[in-house]
């Protein structure tokens, strides 16, 4: 394919929300970039701005308005495109904001980078150059971002996900491993695989696949030093797929967004888990994945949650003991079934039991953090946060996910390296290390 273009755009790319889009917004960098456009880190800098919206919560919604709005009055000259799940339910108040060339569906997201430049019909991509020109940081992270499936078949009460990103749809296989391979080739340390219902993956192929096959298809496949999985829905798990962790590349942590530990409350959401099963689930996994760290998510003040309820959540997450837990406010989405729903929570409620989960996971988090004091783990350096006469502090992340920092005369962009975990910092937002001696 003949890169010489006639002109070189500025792109400003932005994104919010789960991994999903920032695997979106990773790869739409990598094909400008392929293209000999430029990355630049300010939207004052831009020709072209794109941003990747998200709409799980109220909050969310505005914040993506506010980046919209944002790139129009510092980038006033500036083509903005926007794609994500909040201008797809609210498309024409997106087309209203000043600035705002089109909005790029879901569906379309996908085929965005050929559309805005419009090379449709004219330019084919050939993934592995392209992957090969890459440097692990240019576009996000150290860590790359794979997008192995999409959307969503099943109908929680709360969620605007279906709505926004369709029936649940898979890449296949083959293609997945092909980007892995590409990216290590570009000197990748970690894959992270990422989807909206990612236990489902393979369900819709026409080959016969699911998560386990993936997985086990990359471990043998790739080279990758790391794969780590996104949020998992805690149901749909294949038989066996826990002792797939007997691989020590595949990363001790596992996201189960359980959203309520009461079981009235998950059936009101059309949560498919029950408590039980929930339990189980956790035992299985931290049974045979010594070391594992379990994270959630939890929604509050959902419609008809009585105070019984939430003690009842209460005291199941702090029997899960999560090493880490989102807490959400509960929020109307418009065009779901929760936003119909009688006996809607009160906003000051809301806020209450959102600060007690917030707390139960700061300590959570504290505590697990505690337990790997003296251990020797390996690190995956991400970035420098800090410089002074005693050298650079480097930051990053263990496979169970807990970030370390560490001050050294040296650089550490990418490297993956034995420390010993010694104290916390002084925001205990991450551990302190030394660099392991052999023994």
């Amino acid at each position: 394919m003949s890169r010489q273009r006639n002109w070189i755009l500025k792109v400003f790319l932005n994104t919010l929300g789960c991994r999903l889009n920032e695997s979106e917004i990773e790869q739409m960098g990598r094909l400008f970039r392929h293209l000999g456009h430029d990355i630049v880190e300010s939207v004052e800098d831009a020709e072209l701005c794109v941003i990747n919206t998200c709409a799980v919560t109220n909050e969310a919604g505005r914040k993506s308005r506010q980046l919209i709005y944002q790139a129009s009055r510092k980038a006033p000259d500036a083509k903005i495109f926007v794609t994500g799940c909040y201008s797809e339910i609210e498309r024409e108040k997106v087309e209203e904001i000043p600035g705002v060339v089109d909005v790029i569906s879901n569906m379309e997201k996908d085929s965005l980078v050929p559309k805005v430049l419009q090379l449709e019909g004219k330019e084919a991509y050939d993934l592995e150059p392209l992957l090969r020109e890459i440097k692990p940081g240019e576009i996000g992270r150290t860590r790359a971002f794979i997008k192995a499936q999409d959307g969503c078949d099943n109908r929680c009460t709360f969620c605007v996900t279906t709505i926004a990103r369709g029936a649940g749809r898979s890449r296949p296989l083959r293609e997945i491993i092909s980007e892995v391979n590409g990216l290590y080739d570009a000197g990748y340390q970690e894959a992270v695989l990422s989807g909206v219902h990612l236990g489902s993956y393979g369900r819709d192929l026409q080959e016969e696949s699911d998560l386990k096959i993936l997985v086990k298809a990359l471990l043998d496949e790739t080279d990758m030093p790391r794969i780590r999985l996104s949020s998992l829905e805690p149901w749909d798990i294949p038989e066996g797929f826990f002792t797939l962790w007997e691989d020590e590349r595949l990363c001790r942590h596992i996201h189960l967004p359980l959203q309520a530990g009461c079981d009235a409350t998950l059936k009101r959401m059309a949560r498919r888990t029950r408590k039980s099963a929930f339990r189980g689930l956790v035992e299985e996994s931290r049974s045979l994945i010594p070391g594992l760290a379990i994270s959630s998510d939890m929604i509050v003040g959902f419609p008809g949650e009585t105070d019984a309820e939430f003690e009842e959540t209460v005291e199941f997450v702090k029997e899960m003991d999560f090493c880490h837990m989102h807490v959400f406010r509960y929020s109307a989405r418009p065009g779901t079934a929760a936003a119909r729903m009688p006996n809607q929570v009160h906003g000051n409620t809301r806020a209450e039991r959102s600060a007690v989960l917030q707390e139960i996971a700061r300590t959570g988090r504290l505590s697990f953090y505690e337990q790997q004091l003296g251990k020797s783990v390996d690190v995956l350096w991400e970035q420098m946060v800090d410089r002074n006469e005693k050298g650079f502090l480097w930051q990053g992340l263990t496979d169970h996910y807990v970030r370390v920092q560490m001050r050294v005369p040296r650089n550490l962009h990418n490297l993956i390296t034995p420390v010993t975990l010694q104290s916390f910092t002084e925001d205990q937002q991450a551990l302190q290390a030394v660099f392991s001696t052999p023994s």
